[in-house]
């Protein structure tokens, strides 16, 4: 409390004022409520404690009723560094980082030397990336006349600290004088026993490597590589250093002795391999580095393995049957897992399946130490028999018919019956079976054989789990969450989803998600891909917890890879899956509003964007959803107690579980952009990142931006027909525009657009010799049949015919054929064309789900 503020208490509402304090960190809310209250009675304007009260609110909470009360704190004690420090504490509740900064900036300026408010503000700083302001907080802390400066661990972690930031934003010479200035300051030499000094030598070291002088890296690795805990890391550590200077009779010693600790880690090879001077056309030396390391490591698998990728001819046949016949033998299921790499070479893919079918024949020389059929696994006596090298092979070349490089379902399916039902009770084989049918295209029957396989292990987490994406993918929500409930908390808020959520199970979200998009429920699709991206927010917001724990703990080297890794975040393959799924949803309700007004989405309505027409959708949406929402607003008012998670914390009521709101939205192409914007970003090499963000950027008339989103497609892949297809709607529109662009603007789109279509140029004939250059290639043909709908409409029963005629082409893969059914759903012709098409796919694709009919 601020000594102003502290005058205008007596004595017994100073201690009440502590207790408000205490109870609040404490997380005594109730109490802490109590006790300012009593404060507020006698004092009303008394700033501070309105403050904390705020403080308090927000916990449980009443973050709106906290801001409002807080301000009125700011107005009876605008000078109280406590005030300010509150208001800033709430705008990093809300995510509102600049605010909060401001904020905290203002409380220094009143209370320069509080070491709680310099911590929040540097906690900020490294959370902004604002590497140049947090060097400055903790230069100050460091500096701070504290009392409890010279406690011994934060005494540590103070210095520490400092380093990081100066690490952080790129002053390494800084960062390593002032470790190093932290350890002239000890008194006495840690013991060997100090897990954190330990740590912060090794984190030194990196920063010395790091300024790019490995010469005194390694000086510096000599001196404490006896004494340092991380034993690993250090050997890591020197042999790398050797290597990069060259000595390489010392770094082969280095990873040989890594190698003797641990013979199972790929990069020892490697780095063994460079140390050695081998090349890569040296096959001999090779071979005998690796059957050296098999040899002294008779249980090993890597020195074996290795040898497949760089081995050919007759060695790779020798080795390959040894490999397969050992691994086989002794009846290891993920034998297919652990080679299926090699069959990117045709003549490797083509040798493997040979061997495996003369296994299966009876044609091959067993091993030395003879057929395993009779041994069991663990001990003699052990119940759990190992399958027989007949039924691995059976299982093996199961795979390998099924994998997309060597694919013959047919054969597959043989091979797979057989191994059922020679051991009906083995679940690995049910589900291979399962994935048979995916690729067959019946999503039913997959869903089906997998289930059978759950049902085989029921406490078997990972199979619960693939019966439950395999149900997803055939649109059986209420089943996959079902067989999801059986692992998931029972006390959860929410049930078995909610628990999902919060435990942010991504890919049973995501999955969901892409369910009720094939189900055409738009609301719950952004719903869940909402979800996920509030996934990544929650990791982006986590590192808050690490900021201090990690340096309190001495956790340097993995605090700094967290950070990098925060950095590069939304990389992830699950953003950008559910980023472009949504940005979809979005660009739809753009060209459709009326999908908005259908709990299905039902398609229909004119395809445009007016605004006024989609406010009378969004007008009769409501009207007819006012019952409902009625009703749900009594069950709220029946549960006005809010909702407490395992944690303790107060779990906010979800008030859109339908995602109702999210499909009315009056702006789609702006909530598409929250999605696109981080997705362009940080994944500007995804091809279909750059195509969505193109069809946003051409509907709100950013012609400059959808252009940069197609060149950066077209460097990508300049043969994928999509490009083709949007360079041929972005010229279109250029030429239709209402009033020309500006000059400036016209000129630099131009001269980025006119080497990929000319501003003369003839869209009919383009898009002829399009056609006729990639006329064997279903895809191609469809982008092409696009183009040609949209320059004349006139040619749709040509060109409904004409996707018709692309099932009849000798290599177009299942997926092409159900974006052509997509296709004519999308064109809405008459229903002959697509019965006929359906009947053809039908007959190409039996047991595809998408061209059955509801019968079947």
């Amino acid at each position: 409390m601020s000594q102003q503020q502290q005058a205008q208490l007596g004595s017994k509402e100073r201690s009440l004022f502590s207790q408000v304090v205490k109870h609040y960190e404490l997380k005594q809310y109730k109490k802490g409520l109590k006790s300012a209250e009593q404060i507020l009675r006698k004092h009303p304007k008394h700033g501070d404690t309105q403050a904390m009260k705020a403080l308090i609110l927000n916990a449980q909470g009443n973050t709106d009723e906290a801001f409002v009360l807080c301000k009125e704190a700011l107005k009876n004690a605008m000078k109280s560094h406590v005030t300010w420090h509150v208001y800033g504490l709430l705008w990093r509740c809300i995510k509102n980082y600049e605010e909060a900064i401001k904020a905290y900036k203002f409380a220094l300026r009143l209370e320069p030397d509080s070491q709680q408010i310099l911590r929040d503000l540097a906690l900020l700083q490294v959370q902004m990336r604002d590497y140049q302001g947090y060097i400055q907080s903790r230069r100050t802390i460091l500096q701070s006349k504290s009392p409890n400066r010279q406690n011994n661990s934060n005494f540590r972690l103070n210095w520490t600290a400092l380093a990081v930031a100066q690490h952080l934003a790129g002053d390494l010479y800084d960062a390593e004088r002032t470790l190093t200035t932290f350890e002239e300051t000890l008194r006495s030499t840690p013991p060997k026993t100090d897990n954190e000094h330990s740590e912060a030598l090794l984190y030194k070291n990196t920063i010395i490597a790091e300024t790019g002088d490995i010469e005194r890296a390694l000086e510096h690795l000599e001196a404490l590589f006896k004494t340092n805990l991380d034993r690993t890391a250090v050997m890591e550590m020197r042999a790398q250093y050797l290597l990069q200077l060259d000595r390489k009779k010392e770094a082969e010693k280095a990873y040989r002795a890594l190698l003797n600790r641990n013979a199972e880690y790929r990069n020892y090879y490697d780095g063994l391999r460079k140390a050695v001077e081998i090349p890569d056309s040296d096959v001999e030396s090779l071979k005998a580095l690796y059957d050296e390391y098999a040899q002294t490591n008779p249980r090993g698998d890597t020195a074996r393995r290795v040898p497949l990728e760089f081995l050919h001819g007759d060695q790779f046949t020798e080795a390959a049957d040894q490999y397969l016949q050992h691994m086989l033998h002794k009846g290891i299921p993920s034998t297919f897992a652990n080679i299926k790499s090699l069959y990117s070479d045709t003549a490797k893919c083509e040798t493997i399946q040979r061997l495996a079918e003369g296994y299966m024949a009876g044609k091959h020389t067993p091993l030395a130490n003879g057929s395993a059929e009779q041994q069991v696994n663990g001990e003699e006596g052990s119940e759990i028999k190992k399958p027989s090298f007949e039924i691995s092979v059976l299982y093996f070349l199961a795979q390998h018919y099924n994998y997309h490089l060597s694919r013959n379902l047919s054969r597959s399916t043989e091979l797979i019956d057989i191994a059922i039902e020679a051991q009906p009770e083995e679940v690995n084989f049910q589900m291979t079976k399962a994935r048979i049918w995916k690729h067959r295209g019946n999503s039913q029957k997959a869903s089906e054989a997998m289930e059978k396989a759950r049902s085989l292990d029921q406490r078997d987490r990972y199979i619960n789990s693939k019966a439950a994406k395999y149900q997803l993918r055939n649109n059986e929500n209420e089943a996959a969450i079902t067989n999801m409930g059986k692992f998931t908390r029972k006390e959860a808020v929410g049930g078995p989803l909610g628990d999902l959520i919060d435990m942010q199970c991504m890919w049973y979200v995501f999955e969901d998600g892409q369910s009720y998009l094939r189900q055409e429920k738009l609301g719950l699709a952004l719903k869940r891909f909402t979800n996920v991206y509030d996934i990544f927010e929650i990791w982006q917001e986590d590192q808050f917890d690490f900021h201090t724990f990690s340096l309190r703990k001495g956790q340097v080297r993995a605090y700094i890879d967290m950070l990098r890794w925060e950095d590069h975040l939304r990389e992830h393959p699950f953003f950008s899956r559910a980023a472009i799924s949504a940005i979809g949803i979005y660009i739809r309700l753009f060209d459709n509003p009326k999908l908005a007004n259908h709990s299905h989405g039902i398609n229909g309505g004119p395809k445009n964007g007016d605004s006024n027409e989609r406010k009378k959708a969004q007008k009769k949406a409501r009207k007819a959803q006012e019952k409902q929402e009625q009703v749900e607003a009594e069950k709220k008012d029946a549960k006005k107690t809010a909702s407490v998670g395992a944690d303790g914390e107060v779990k906010k009521e979800d008030t859109d579980p339908q995602g109702t709101k999210l499909a009315q939205t009056a702006e789609p192409l702006v909530d598409a952009m929250r999605f696109l914007t981080p997705l362009l970003e940080y994944s500007p090499k995804n091809i279909r990142a750059q195509q969505v963000g193109f069809e946003v950027f051409l509907r709100r008339k950013k012609y400059l931006m959808a252009l940069r989103c197609l060149v950066a497609a077209q460097s990508i892949d300049s043969s994928n027909p999509i490009n083709h297809e949007q360079a041929v709607r972005l010229r279109h529109n250029l030429k239709s525009l209402p009033e020309p662009l500006p000059p400036k603007a016209s000129e630099v789109l131009e001269s980025k657009f006119s080497p990929l279509v000319p501003s003369d140029a003839d869209l009919w004939k383009l898009n002829a010799d399009f056609l006729a250059k990639n006329n064997e290639s279903a895809a191609h043909v469809q982008a092409s049949l696009r183009v040609r709908q949209m320059l004349d409409p006139e040619t749709s029963d040509d060109n409904q015919k004409d996707v018709i005629r692309t099932l009849a082409l000798p290599t177009v893969p299942l997926e092409d054929a159900v974006q052509g059914l997509e296709l004519l759903n999308e064109w809405k012709g008459p229903s002959r064309y697509r019965e006929d098409y359906i009947a053809a796919a039908h007959e190409r694709w039996p047991e595809a789900t998408a061209f059955m009919s509801k019968a079947e």
